[in-house]
């Protein structure tokens, strides 16, 4: 077989074989495909999608061309993972409560790159915590405690690596096989026994509507189910920022509260649906007493005890849960009020992004530094009633940016009503269950 022949197959829509995925993954990795060649199938693929099956092959090849991990932990290990979203702390709250209900979350995570945070950013905002642990100590801490949270190792589905960059410079991003084999590899790869997907959608989101995220989860879970792992994904609203906090310590900061019982209503939502469905993964009981768990977690500080541990065993200081200026703090802040009277009725979450990465609490590039003291933490939420020159919310930055030029671009972004005729979105939309 030749990538040419496979490249015009592909552009005529018919179905790739197992054996010529298999050979264009290896070939590509190995450097024996060139860019151009790639870029054609990936340009094609775009154009002429894959089938159920193609995509399945992809996303196995994809995994199994760097290191296949399976954590042996004696027990029902559960994965996360979030499509990504401004203010998404989930993971810091729902890893320690499944953790607490009893269930391992051996977690990889990765860095923020552009608007969107990273959950390893958020906890290396944590005075001495560590991301790096060999895999022998980050498997004795998910035994030991039940959790831990490491970066993605090189050796980890180099294929994706590659062919992610490639898809990135050639606008072939927007294929819901291509964005499904991308993050299920990933999850495979890591050997979770279930998998839980927080799909998100809206002017934050990279699906923008709720139909194409309902498509993209579909594909994930078919994808999850047919590997043989339990699998299912939570629909979640990302019109506004999720949670009061943007920037890596401010969301640290956030989580811990949340899981002492004091959390907005949506970020309580999401991580409530969350957890519940990976205790449900693990076969913990039903979907409401598994929801009933997940909330006792929360209330008798079971969770908050198993983020303290998980804190402490990565070489984080765990006074950190009581004694919030041990964070890193910011040099320099700047209030925002409120233009007039009336009722908030939208935040453009995308611009609050924006705005946080200018803060200098995101990075434009792989290689940049990030400030762990830069956010937005919003005092006025979507709903919420104000008063001209109430605060609606205060920037905070350590870096040298133009702070006063940020705030008068950030002002522009809220959208007020004079009443209050408009419906509040919930943020959880809907379940999709491949077991």
């Amino acid at each position: 077989m030749t990538i040419y022949e496979i490249i015009t197959k592909k552009k005529h829509n018919a179905e790739l074989s197992t054996e010529e995925i298999n050979w264009v993954v290896a070939g590509y990795v190995s450097g024996s495909i060139p860019d151009y060649q790639m870029s054609a199938l990936l340009m094609a693929i775009c154009f002429c999608s894959l089938s159920d099956r193609e995509t399945v092959d992809l996303t196995m090849a994809m995994a199994r061309s760097g290191d296949m991990i399976k954590p042996e932990t004696g027990g029902f290990n559960v994965d996360k993972h979030s499509t990504g979203g401004v203010g998404d702390k989930t993971t810091l709250i729902v890893a320690p409560i499944a953790a607490a209900c009893g269930v391992y979350v051996p977690k990889m995570s990765g860095r923020g790159l552009g608007h969107t945070g990273g959950t390893i950013d958020k906890l290396e905002a944590i005075p001495g915590f560590t991301t790096e642990l060999p895999y022998e100590k980050f498997i004795e801490n998910v035994k030991k405690i039940g959790l831990a949270v490491a970066g993605q190792t090189s050796s980890l589905v180099p294929a994706d690596k590659k062919i992610y960059a490639l898809r990135n410079a050639t606008a072939t991003v927007d294929s819901i096989p291509l964005i499904c084999s991308s993050i299920m590899s990933k999850k495979l790869a890591t050997g979770a026994d279930g998998i839980v997907l927080d799909v998100k959608f809206g002017s934050g989101a990279f699906m923008k509507n709720i139909e194409d995220a309902e498509k993209l989860a579909e594909a994930m879970v078919r994808v999850g189910k047919l590997a043989g792992r339990k699998c299912s994904a939570v629909l979640t609203n990302m019109d506004k920022p999720l949670g009061h906090a943007v920037g890596n310590a401010l969301e640290v900061v956030e989580a811990i509260e949340a899981l002492k019982g004091n959390s907005p209503a949506d970020l309580l939502e999401v991580s409530l649906a969350l957890a519940a469905e990976m205790l449900f993964a693990a076969g913990k009981g039903t979907s409401e007493e598994c929801l009933a768990m997940a909330e006792r977690a929360i209330s008798t500080g079971a969770a908050l005890e198993k983020l303290r541990l998980m804190i402490e065993a990565q070489g984080g200081d765990p006074k950190v849960i009581d004694d919030y200026s041990l964070f890193p703090q910011p040099k320099r802040k700047k209030e925002i009020f409120a233009a007039g009277d009336g009722f908030i009725s939208g935040i453009s979450c995308e611009a609050v992004g924006m705005t946080s990465l200018k803060l200098g609490a995101g990075r434009q590039t792989k290689e940049a530094d990030i400030d762990p003291s830069a956010g937005i933490v919003f005092h006025k939420t979507v709903g919420d009633k104000v008063q001209k020159g109430e605060r609606l919310a205060v920037l905070y930055t350590s870096t040298d940016c133009d702070i006063e030029d940020i705030a008068r671009e950030f002002e522009t972004e809220f959208s007020y009503e004079s009443s209050k005729n408009f419906s509040e979105e919930k943020s959880v939309k809907k379940n999709i269950k491949g077991y």
